[in-house]
């Protein structure tokens, strides 16, 4: 599903480790209902497993320390360097903000700050300081609903132990907030879209943080999904455009920011501006099928700029541009495998610093030498070859920096980089309950599809290249216009722990490989040839020794909950049980019923999966739900009852059809969760029940199951049956 995260313009820090799945406790609403039985502790393994040397420890690693929150994470500098702000849990276990002021690392005794956040019950994920250096801002929506809300709280405060009040900066009911900007030249004032004006498009705001005034800036035409600053002026003087008909993209470009007309959505010029300045250009255009944006304005008067475009080229390349007439200046950079991803400038001049490209892991391209050699520095500190280094902030002067180093079998560590001094030194690791355990290496694999088409694949073992075959779990990513990344994957441990290889691969319809790869995705849901691309990857697993083929199961959430879906319904005899979470099963009604501000979207959607509006065969085609009687595996749902993407009925709609035709399905609904499990009591609880589900299914070793306490799953249907039972008692 469309990534509904906040804007990259925003220095945003998004906690991995809380993205996930759990469950918990019935409502007492329902006294006489029963979770699904459990008993003892799961040894259960092949007898090949038994013999094979594990890739993971031998003891079963808990859920609760791969699926818990980190101790410390997402730390961030404050401008000035003088301080550092970071999540870690709160008293009562929920991620909130916390404060180290004048800050020296403590190598590996990291002593905590002072919390500023208290959050009750739901983490925040993630924050950004202001340029002041004592406002921090953060996002926060209500169980799950993806109205986040931008708040901002105050670090400066006379009482150590006080908890200052956070401001919302963008109030009110069903309001959502997105494309944040922030500009050390204009320190007292920040620039936000929301849709408060209308549900369906995000105009831009100009906030003055310190009082909370909030005042109507750009307004959106109808049409706009996206802004872009000019940096030396902080106004407001690009828009990304999708055209509702045809799905192509424009950027249209102004030289200077108007006089508002909430009327007809345009700036209007006064006496002492120019019309020509103010008016919108439609400079930069992107037909469907081609990819590509605005990067950022030259320091120029934004007379010229750097785009991303795929026109006359396979993958994305950076092209420095003219912003009037949108002709090329220089191509800088393209990479035949792979998009440009990252793209470093300077912050004044704009001079371009490093490109990164991702075909199976990070690679740079260096334009700067002096920060080429801060990376060969930073590497040469890092624990070994393999560990891959990103910077996850730096003091305005560029002095000082936090930089993540995070390898495939182990938690993130964190240090501090003093540029001057040339020094590193130990800050955090994220999770260090991870460190007495044993990890499997996740391994690049290179998969080829039914046509042809080479696929990159990610695969953690569970035994040790050259032993035997073990039951394996195909874990689908969601999107799909998304990817899988080299890294430590917290789910594919769990498995690997457990006793099975955990294969990821990204199939066509994948971003980052280029425009033609991403739409052999186009109308390829189901039956088509993404599932063929997940189907092609599991034979491999088999063919090359690694998967029991008698032991396999698909599993994924969102887009990866559909192919899970898909995979039992028109490939019933490859899985033996299949794990969906928040996956659509009707693609109807999940189009039907997406948020208001997809509306812009929607088109788009349609021409990549298919026109499921005006062709009812087609949709029943695609859609699990209309082959249900073609389910021969046990499935296992969860889902988040507060999901504004795929809404409950989806999850519903399938799991009681499979049930009133005797097929195995087991239902977990968390009432306080959205698109996945962001509550770590759920997030464990759910996956303690996958485990349980795995080991039944697949034969694996299980941890002892028990609901968590605070977590809130319920079960529909045994609530159902419940329901039937006391009607039929009371009759």
């Amino acid at each position: 599903m469309p990534n509904a995260a906040l804007s990259t313009a925003l220095v945003v820090v998004v906690v991995a480790a809380l993205a996930g799945v759990a469950s918990a406790f019935l409502p007492a609403v329902v006294p006489s209902l029963k979770a699904p039985a459990t008993s003892g502790r799961f040894q259960k393994t092949t007898h090949l497993m038994s013999t094979a040397k594990r890739t993971t420890s031998e003891e079963l690693i808990p859920r609760e320390i791969l699926f818990g929150n980190p101790e410390n994470t997402s730390p961030l500098l404050s401008p000035d360097g003088n301080h550092l702000a970071y999540l870690a849990p709160s008293p009562d276990g929920v991620m909130n903000i916390f404060i180290k002021s004048n800050f020296s690392s403590d190598g590996n005794n990291f002593v905590a700050g002072r919390m500023i956040t208290n959050s009750p019950k739901r983490a925040i994920r993630s924050l950004a300081w202001a340029y002041d250096s004592s406002t921090i801002f953060y996002m926060q929506d209500n169980d799950g609903d993806e109205n986040f809300h931008l708040f901002a709280v105050d670090n400066a405060t006379s009482e150590e132990d006080c908890i200052p009040t956070a401001r919302d900066l963008t109030p009110g009911k069903d309001v959502k907030a997105q494309n944040i900007f922030t500009n050390y030249r204009y320190p007292d004032q920040i620039l936000v879209g929301t849709n408060q004006r209308n549900s369906k498009v995000f105009d831009m705001y100009r906030c003055f943080y310190k009082t909370g005034e909030l005042v109507l800036d750009t307004v959106n035409p109808g049409d706009v999904i996206g802004w872009k600053v000019e940096d030396e002026s902080f106004e407001v003087r690009a828009a990304t455009v999708r055209n509702s008909v045809d799905s192509s993209t424009t950027v249209r470009i102004r030289s200077r920011a108007g006089s508002i007309d909430v009327d007809n959505g345009k700036g209007s010029s006064s006496s002492e501006e120019s019309d020509k300045d103010t008016e919108w250009r439609d400079v930069f255009h992107y037909p469907y099928g081609e990819e590509g944006g605005l990067i950022n304005f030259c320091p120029d008067d934004g007379k010229t700029g750097y785009i991303t475009s795929s026109i006359g080229r396979e993958t994305t390349a950076l092209l420095k541009v003219d912003m009037m007439t949108g002709e090329t200046i220089e191509e800088i950079y393209c990479n035949e495998k792979a998009n440009v991803g990252g793209i470093t400038l300077q912050r004044d001049t704009k001079e371009l610093r490093a490109i990164t490209y991702n075909y199976a892991r990070t690679e740079r391209v260096f334009y700067d030498d002096e920060l080429e050699k801060d990376y060969e520095f930073l590497k040469s500190a890092a624990p070994d070859s393999e560990t891959e280094i990103g910077v996850a902030s730096r003091s305005l002067d560029e002095m000082k920096w936090v930089v993540s180093y995070f390898s495939s079998n182990g938690p993130t560590s964190y240090v501090i980089y003093d540029k001057l001094k040339q020094t590193v030194t130990p800050l955090f690791v994220s999770n260090p309950k991870l460190l007495p355990y044993k990890f499997a290496p996740m391994e690049i694999v290179d998969i080829p599809a039914r046509d042809g088409l080479p696929l990159v694949g990610y695969l953690t073992r569970a035994v040790e290249k050259g032993g035997p075959p073990t039951p394996l779990i195909l874990l689908v990513h969601g999107g799909p216009w998304a990817r899988d990344y080299w890294g430590f994957n917290p789910r594919a441990q769990w498995f690997a722990n457990r006793g099975y290889a955990t294969l990821q691969v990204n199939f066509r319809g994948s971003t980052g490989y280029g425009k033609t790869f991403l739409h052999k995705g186009d109308k390829q849901w189901g039956v088509g040839d993404m599932q063929h691309d997940l189907t092609d990857s599991v034979e491999y697993a088999i063919r090359e020794g690694i998967a029991d083929k008698d032991k396999i199961c698909i599993y994924g959430g969102s887009y990866g909950g559909y192919a899970c879906l898909a995979g039992l319904t028109f490939t019933p005899d490859l899985y033996k049980c299949g794990v969906d979470i928040v996956g659509p099963s009707n693609i109807k009604t999940l189009l039907d019923s997406i948020p208001d501000y997809w509306a812009p979207l929607r088109n788009g959607m349609l021409l990549k999966i298919g026109d499921v509006d005006s062709d009812e065969e087609f949709n029943k085609k695609i859609s699990p739900l209309f082959h249900v009687d073609l389910i021969k595996a046990p499935l296992l749902i969860g889902q988040g009852a507060n999901d504004p993407r795929v809404k409950q009925a989806e999850a519903d709609q399938i799991a009681f059809s499979m049930s009133e035709k005797g097929i195995p399905v087991e239902y977990v609904l968390y009432p306080d969760e959205g698109h996945g499990f962001a509550r770590p009591e759920n997030r464990i609880d759910f996956n303690g029940r996958v485990e349980k589900f795995l080991a039944e299914h697949l034969g694996g070793r299980a941890e002892e199951f028990a609901p968590v306490e605070g977590a809130t799953a319920r079960f529909p249907l045994l609530e159902k049956e419940c329901n039937q039972e006391e009607e039929v008692a009371q009759s």
